[in-house]
């Protein structure tokens, strides 16, 4: 089984959690934490079938793949021993 790093995010995806984060936090404090805990845990599912979901098309060649998550998409990519979660973004 491929592990997610210890720190499994990407800067960018850290900077997109944020940014979602923030933008939740304006309307329910509550919601932006169980938001981010939520997303973070699906980051962390990711090791049990990191090959289990669809590259996508216009990054194949980088292996990218992309996991959906409510209206939202975590942009990730397996390694040999890890796997590095790129973004974290809107896909409604």
């Amino acid at each position: 089984m491929t592990a997610v790093r210890d720190r499994p995010h990407h800067r960018q995806a850290e900077a997109d959690l944020e940014r979602i984060g923030d933008y939740i936090t304006k309307d329910d404090l509550q919601r932006a934490a169980s938001f981010i805990k939520e997303r973070l845990e699906r980051c962390e599912r990711l090791a049990e079938t990191p090959n289990g979901f669809s590259l996508v098309r216009r990054y194949e060649h980088t292996g990218v793949r992309r996991r959906p998550c409510g209206n939202y998409l975590i942009f990730y990519r397996v390694g040999e021993d890890r796997i590095e979660i790129l973004h974290i973004l809107n896909g409604a």
